[in-house]
């Protein structure tokens, strides 16, 4: 299945799923007031700084309160391309409403996988699939 493009602008950047053609992503819709979204934050960052440029790991925040979502990057060193989409687009159009909810997407743009709810990031079955693609 093909991922639906989108495309998110937040006080600080754009980001357009179309932009990273070719590459492997991991997309997460994520939340600060989501207990498990928190809690899987750091393997999302220790994934990124493992695969380097192999993966590139989009955190998408549906949160509305944007002082709440830049305090929780900056005191949680979220070292991760992230944008916040308050108006929750991006993640209607995957059918996700409820957080974390995660899609790895192929160098071709279709839908591998889908992660509900918290992952170990940094287990080696989840970094040998993503290295495979």
């Amino acid at each position: 299945m093909d991922a639906p493009q989108f495309t998110v602008s937040d006080a600080d950047r754009t980001v357009s799923l179309k932009d990273f053609r070719g590459k492997t992503v991991v997309l997460n819709f994520w939340a600060t007031w989501c207990p498990p979204c928190v809690e899987e934050m750091p393997a999302l960052v220790d994934l990124q700084k493992q695969l380097g440029d192999k993966v590139v790991i989009v955190a998408v925040s549906m949160d509305v309160d944007e002082h709440a979502y830049k305090q929780f990057i900056r005191d949680h060193h979220v070292d991760l391309l992230t944008v916040r989409d308050a108006a929750n687009k991006s993640n209607t159009l995957y059918g996700t409403y409820k957080f974390p909810e995660t899609y790895v997407i192929d160098k071709d743009g279709k839908i591998r996988r889908k992660f509900i709810g918290g992952a170990d990031w940094t287990s080696p079955d989840i970094v040998n699939y993503l290295k495979s693609l």
